[in-house]
């Protein structure tokens, strides 16, 4: 059984997938630090806004969770995320997310760290 922590943070990481954004922006803070190692860096929930508007592009997405820890006000995941395009292609890629909560009971997301790599 899922701790209320590891339910709040595998619905927001599958927001993701179904391109949810309403879900995604009522899960952080207004000063959200979203760093996406190797890419950029969102900094506050106007440029996460901004993001997420270019999230449904036609692609269908399958997310994989390996593994879901937590532990105070930290979380992690890691597994596999499949993308099909409107073409019918397909790419696959493996991902680590990191987050931080501002508080630990019924707190909001401010800081993510991704990782995500093409397999």
């Amino acid at each position: 059984m899922e701790t209320a922590n590891q339910q709040f943070f595998r619905t927001f990481n599958e927001a993701f997938v179904r391109a949810d954004a309403e879900t995604i922006l009522a899960s952080v803070t207004d000063d959200i630090t979203w760093r996406m190692v190797g890419n950029d860096t969102i900094k506050g929930i106007d440029d996460l806004k901004m993001a997420l508007q270019g999230m449904d592009q036609g692609h269908f997405f399958e997310q994989e969770t390996e593994c879901l820890i937590t532990h105070g006000k930290q979380a992690a995941i890691n597994g596999t995320i499949h993308s099909t395009d409107a073409n019918g292609e397909q790419r696959h890629y493996s991902f680590c997310d990191i987050y931080k909560l501002n508080k630990h009971k019924n707190g909001k997301i401010n800081e993510i760290i991704s990782y995500v790599v093409e397999i």
